[in-house]
């Protein structure tokens, strides 16, 4: 490692320069990196409401649909309206009153479930079905070119519309999010660091790292817009630590040696050393996340665990030639930290006892809060009310008594009788407002001939029959999750091979999946991390404590929107615990670290502790700060409620780690220092040593 330091801080021009050039290639990646917005296309693609939708696209020619809602306009002018829709590219049929008969004929003389289902007073609704799938560009293009074309005549609902204002609100947010992250930090930094221009090197080269990361996605093919959101901003929330340390061991080494290539050389060797240790728990985290069955958490994972590991590769080779390259502006811009000098070290140690007690309490309210904490899985619930498809949300409950719509697939060669048969009784089940397909809708008294050839041809393909059921429940109530299973039930007794698609059910799905990926993140990451930390440390005792510490921290800021009454999105209960413990384990790592070797130098167990606080509290304090000021100011400012709770609970679990890790870590090392020694290897061997040297001297 000394010889590849000296060769970096010897081709540093070139290094920074082919930096430079790299950046190029990075843009264009991001650039050609495609992002999807719809969150359920993340569900394992063998169960049966993502296999439904495959063949809805290969067999059918259709893969999203949405709701049209019109108020106030005669017959007509909605038929007019729906001919500029079926003009929209990607569209591939309206499905509306006129489709099972003429207009001119009085509804009074039509099947009510005919009537009913498309007109409610003076309201009418229209079904769009388009040939490309809910989340692509295609549709998003075209959902944007109905609006269009309509001019505000209709509200546009369902699960494509959602996705397009996703993108539309996402898009414009996302830089404003990496400005504001930018900005805080280096706020933060250029009052604890000592240069005011240090921090802008700290950014750059962190900036480098992001931009060369989010490139490198594009051979992921795409990645969910929620990680293309929080990378940026948690990447540098997270690796932010890696600059400051090899800043400051550089200021340590000049201390000792008068050449500054020397030292920086040595300052590459120390920090790469200890770096790696600390990013390889954090990796550890986020790479727990891909062992999620709701491949949301692959996808997150992996772009920031590659992220985690090009921010270690750029602070030991750009940030150095950075560093080496302007020192003279560096050197210009000196100024003493305005940091608080912390001097409550002996105060913890001397009521270490207190602190303990007063931890064991905290457990019982820390448990039942996360324990309490709700989350939401209605994905337009994070979404601003002024939107328009959340309006058209509202306008589709107020007119037709209706939330969503799911689609079923059966067997076409069942009866007519059969088909409406089962359809009457899907009828009576709780919250449905109507089925519509071929035979449900016309009844048997009614024969298909009545209908147009081209509507029979578009719902009945591929041996199977596509028929609409709309409920009057929300997405994600516990009510439309009853309503899918007894739908279910029904259909299977018609047809063993039906399929029930829809939003809906794919939340209903998404709900049990992520249950269960919730208990298997926590597990894979706490073990992960713990044997990570026996390895390091070489104790079977330090890994408890350290784990145990951090989960108190992560259990006390998952379980405070209990408290508040809060509710957070179902993504955050994931991936939160997972990113904490990998990105703040570190600052009792580095405490922990510092009391064994104080330890085993001869200190007894409060003087090793007192002095690993002394020595880590400013380096924790500066640590959770820069991670507190990348994500606070985005949990505020976005209007996007599921990346506005990931910032704010990974803003606060900073703090609360910190505030963990400093008052109730010493207490615990000094409570079970006598385990520690008999637990880890070599204390035990060096602590007897020293005491016979004590012995002896006496």
């Amino acid at each position: 490692m000394k010889q590849l330091s000296k060769g970096i801080v010897k081709g540093r021009l070139l290094i920074f320069l082919l930096a430079l050039v790299l950046l190029v290639p990075s843009a264009i990646g991001y650039f050609s990196t495609r992002i999807n917005y719809d969150v359920l296309a993340y569900l394992p693609k063998e169960i049966d409401t993502m296999k439904g939708q495959d063949i809805l696209k290969e067999d059918f020619g259709t893969g999203a649909f949405t709701m049209v809602v019109v108020r106030d306009l005669p017959f007509k002018e909605v038929s007019r309206l729906k001919e500029k829709i079926e003009t929209v590219e990607h569209v591939k049929k309206v499905i509306w009153y006129d489709s099972f008969a003429d207009i001119s004929i009085p509804t009074e003389l039509l099947p009510d479930r005919l009537s009913t289902a498309f007109t409610n007073g003076d309201a009418t609704m229209m079904i769009v079905l388009f040939d490309t799938g809910t989340s692509e560009d295609e549709t998003m293009d075209a959902i944007r070119q109905i609006r269009i074309k309509t001019a505000g005549q209709c509200f546009i609902s369902g699960m494509s519309a959602i996705v397009t204002d996703t993108k539309d609100l996402s898009d414009q947010e996302t830089p404003v999010y990496v400005l504001i992250a930018v900005v805080l930090s280096a706020i933060v930094l250029s009052l604890t660091m000592d240069s005011y221009m240090i921090p802008l090197f700290f950014l750059l080269s962190i900036g480098m790292a992001i931009v060369y990361n989010l490139g490198s996605n594009v051979f992921l093919g795409e990645i969910s817009y929620i990680t293309k959101a929080l990378a940026a901003v948690l990447q540098l929330g997270v690796t932010m630590d890696y600059s400051i340390f090899l800043w400051h061991s550089y200021e340590e080494q000049k201390e000792q040696i008068s050449d500054k290539e020397t030292a920086m050389a040595n300052a590459i060797s120390a920090t790469f050393t200890s770096v790696i240790g600390s990013s390889v728990t954090t990796v550890a985290g986020f790479i727990a996340l891909c062992f999620m069955s709701f491949t949301l958490g692959l996808d997150l994972g992996i772009v920031m665990a590659k992220g985690v590991m090009i921010g270690v590769l750029c602070c030991v080779t750009v940030l150095p030639s950075m560093i080496l390259l302007f020192d003279k502006v560096i050197e210009k811009t000196r100024h003493k930290p305005l940091i608080p000098q912390f001097r409550i070290s002996s105060f913890v140690a001397k009521h270490y006892i207190i602190i303990a007690i007063i931890f064991g309490i905290l457990w019982i309210p820390a448990v039942i809060g996360y324990r309490g904490t709700k989350v939401y899985y209605k994905l337009d619930a994070s979404l601003p009310e002024d939107l328009p498809s959340i309006q058209a949300n509202e306008a589709l409950g107020e007119n037709f008594e209706m939330n969503t719509m799911h689609m079923l697939l059966v067997d076409s060669s069942l009866s007519p009788k059969e088909k409406s048969q089962m359809a009457k009784e899907i009828e009576q089940i709780d919250g449905v407002k109507a089925v519509l397909g071929i035979d449900s809708l016309l009844g048997p008294a009614i024969p298909e001939e009545m209908l147009p050839e081209k509507l029979t041809e578009e719902l009945r393909k591929g041996g199977r029959e596509l028929m609409m059921i709309t409920s009057e429940y929300e997405v994600a109530s516990d009510e439309v999750n009853t309503q899918c299973d007894r739908i279910e039930e029904c259909l299977k007794q018609y047809d063993p091979n039906g399929l029930l698609i829809g939003e809906a059910p794919c939340t209903r799905d998404l709900i049990k999946i992520t249950d269960h990926d919730f208990a298997t993140v926590s597990a894979v990451s706490i073990g992960v991390i713990f044997v990570i930390i026996l390895v390091v440390f070489k104790s079977a005792l330090l890994p408890v404590i350290l784990v145990v510490t951090i989960e108190f921290a992560i259990f006390v800021n998952m379980g405070l929107p209990y408290y508040t009454g809060s509710v957070l999105p179902f993504v955050a209960s994931i991936v939160i615990g997972t990113i904490q413990l990998g990105s703040t384990v570190d600052y009792a790592i580095l405490m922990t670290n510092r009391y064994k070797v104080e330890r085993t130098s001869g200190l007894s167990k409060k003087e090793a502790v007192v002095n690993a606080h002394q020595a880590s509290i400013q380096s924790i304090f500066v640590s959770a700060m820069s991670f507190f000021a990348a994500t606070f100011g985005v949990g505020l400012y976005s209007n996007i409620d599921m990346i506005s709770q990931l910032c704010t609970l990974m803003a606060r679990g900073a703090i609360i780690s910190m505030f963990t890790v400093v008052l109730v870590l010493p207490s615990m090392l000094i409570i079970f220092d006598g385990l520690i020694l008999h637990t880890t290897v070599g204390m035990r061997k060096k602590k007897a040593k020293q005491t016979n040297r004590e012995a002896f001297a006496q």
